[in-house]
């Protein structure tokens, strides 16, 4: 993906230049990895004013590992190892910037802490420091069919997972001892690790955003709701279901599961080109406030995936921007009913015109209510 990494470099230089910044510093680990292809620990990109290969640095405090989870820097970057242990590749990078005789940088303010951005300050006095924003952020919105196909193998895995967690038995065991399992076999099957700390929730538990798995054991007639996601090459996706363990379901668990799949749904078929964010969020929510359950939803119907699990857009009720083709999403409702549980329905999807057959859905496990 060389080519791909430059032409993004290509991007962001041009916004910066537009802006009247010469050179920029990258910080944040997931756009690091997003321009150059590696996000080694505490790595940092200078990118230069032109477009030579010498003009974009990526400074690290220790040698490349290489491995999958670091990623691998493309050959048009210059990798520089800080002489010493201990140092701040960011000060070296501003150190390098004064050299070469630069009057700005742009720095990404949102990701430096105050103590980073006064050491910029003191080492480089005369630099003038210019807000990136999210610039690149903006630019990861969108995703190319490379990054899709690494989303669509890393959904691949999770599905693979969680269909053989299915096949066990699970009366008796904790909340705590499946996720770890879930964990393992994510890796087993391919994954770099999972894409967040998996959710496992039973009983009571169930339907919870988030929640973190107890001691808990698995008991008849439990719901069972379960989230989880695999990272492959960096990128992350995320899938969640909730099942009946068991017996047959009851009737208020068949109401409910029916109610959160039509929001699920709802949510689903409208991922098109065009669709704002908060008319996503609102065609899922809309379902279940009809249904009485508006004062406990969360914050958010889906949000964006990508180096990170939790990236724009953010599908939401006053969410600002409209979808554009190939920009992958979850889509999760859920209800949790304090002391009886709930249900949870979580897919990761990439949006596509009509023409190309809607949207795509990654995360392929049965949505049906199954009795385990």
């Amino acid at each position: 993906m060389s080519d791909a990494h430059a032409a993004r470099r290509t991007r962001l230089r041009e916004r910066c230049q537009a802006s009247g910044s010469a050179t920029a510093l990258v910080t944040r680990p997931a756009n690091v990895r997003y321009l150059t292809g590696a996000a080694p620990r505490g790595a940092v990109l200078l990118l230069g004013a032109a477009e030579g290969a010498a003009e974009d640095v990526l400074l690290c405090a220790a040698p490349l590992r290489g491995d999958s989870s670091e990623g691998r820097p493309d050959d048009a970057v210059r990798v520089h190892l800080l002489p010493k242990p201990g140092g701040d590749p960011a000060i070296a990078a501003a150190d390098l910037v004064t050299a070469a005789g630069a009057e700005s940088l742009a720095v990404e303010e949102h990701h430096l802490t105050v103590a980073r951005h006064r050491a910029l300050r003191s080492v480089a006095p005369r630099l003038r420091l210019t807000d990136l924003g999210g610039a690149v952020e903006q630019l990861r919105v969108v995703k190319d069919e490379e990054e899709i196909s690494c989303l669509r193998i890393g959904a691949e895995i999770a599905d693979q997972a969680l269909g053989e967690l299915l096949e066990s038995i699970l009366v008796g065991r904790t909340e705590r001892h499946l996720a770890l399992e879930l964990e393992r076999r994510l890796v087993d099957h391919g994954a770099d690790g999972p894409a967040f700390a998996t959710s496992v929730a039973t009983g009571p538990n169930s339907g919870r955003r988030g929640h973190l798995p107890t001691d808990r054991r698995v008991e008849e007639g439990d719901f069972l709701s379960v989230c989880l996601g695999a990272v492959y090459r960096g990128y992350r996706c995320e899938i969640g279901r909730t099942f009946v363990i068991g017996t047959s379901p009851a009737d208020w668990q068949i109401e409910l599961y029916d109610l959160v799949f039509a929001a699920q749904r709802a949510g689903r078929e409208s991922l098109v080109p065009g669709a704002a964010y908060r008319a996503v969020d609102r065609s899922a929510r809309h379902v279940l406030d009809s249904a009485g359950h508006g004062a406990d939803l969360p914050a958010l119907m889906g949000h964006g995936v990508g180096l990170e699990i939790d990236e724009d857009p953010q599908l939401a009720p006053a969410a600002m921007g409209k979808l554009d083709a190939c920009v992958p999403v979850t889509v999760e409702p859920g209800v949790h009913l304090p002391g009886r549980g709930g249900v949870r329905i979580d897919d990761t999807l990439v949006v596509r015109p009509e023409a190309d057959g809607g949207p795509e859905l990654l995360t392929i496990t049965t949505k049906e209510l199954l009795a385990l």
